[in-house]
């Protein structure tokens, strides 16, 4: 059970952003578990880690679109902690791809299958959601409960909408309609959890080089943590509800 150490803990956590956020949180002296697909991955992440001097890391066999697996990580952390302080939603998909016909347009709302639509919204939207319905009251059980829903700029419609954004001519259409999809989410359940110490925010990790960001992209991997471990250790004066860079707001 909980000795008053914070736990967080992080889908996806294995790898990329999702060990950065985690490399992060470890350095603070929270308690970290790394949601693998894979266990023996995340447990020679886990084990990374507590190498770097990140003592409380372990790992755990978890994937956010087996319902199964989100009664038994609750299980799990209500068993061992009996509550949870920091989740960390960082498991996402962006299965359209990036590289296109220089001659056409970067805009895949044509040509994505309804199954391709389906399968990005049920992990990074439909699935995550039931993942933090499910953990909701060990979070509630924490003094200062934390979400973060690992988002993007591409979510943006604002940005979107923009002709002299960055990201006009960047449409994977799956992906940033999954995305927005998050943000509204964010929105609602900042709401609904408004008289409560929970704070709940959406994180635009930067475009990093990780296996889904690729090699142009222009931020290292050891930066792209730094927004998601920020969120996850707001104050309690600091903002629910919002959308976030590096601590600066972002246009919905």
């Amino acid at each position: 059970m909980s000795d008053g150490t914070k736990v967080a803990f992080i889908t996806g956590g294995n790898r990329g952003l999702g060990l950065e956020t985690a490399r992060l949180l470890g350095q603070q002296g929270i308690t970290v578990i790394l949601g693998s697909r894979e266990l023996k991955k995340g447990e020679e992440a886990a084990a990374k880690l507590r190498g770097e001097g990140a003592k409380n890391v372990e790992a755990v066999r978890f994937d956010v679109n087996k319902a199964a697996d989100h009664k038994e990580i609750y299980d799990y952390i209500a068993k061992k902690y009996g509550k949870l302080d920091i989740l960390v939603n960082n498991a996402g998909v962006m299965d359209e791809g990036t590289k296109r016909d220089p001659s056409k347009p970067f805009n895949s709302v044509i040509s994505v299958s309804q199954d391709k639509l389906r399968q990005t919204f049920e992990t990074n939207f439909f699935q995550l959601i039931d993942l933090t319905t499910t953990l909701l009251p060990l979070i509630r059980k924490s003094p200062a409960g934390r979400i973060v829903n690992l988002s993007s700029i591409l979510g943006s419609l604002t940005l979107h909408a923009d002709p002299k954004s960055p990201i006009y001519d960047k449409k994977n259409f799956a992906y940033d309609a999954s995305k927005t999809a998050l943000n509204a989410y964010t929105v609602h359940l900042a709401q609904e959890l408004r008289d409560t110490p929970i704070k709940v925010n959406s994180a635009h990790p930067g475009w990093v080089k990780t296996e889904m960001g690729g090699e142009s992209a222009p931020m290292e991997l050891s930066e792209g943590g730094k927004t998601s471990a920020q969120l996850a250790t707001l104050p309690a004066d600091g903002p629910s509800g919002g959308f976030f860079h590096m601590g600066q707001p972002l246009p919905w």
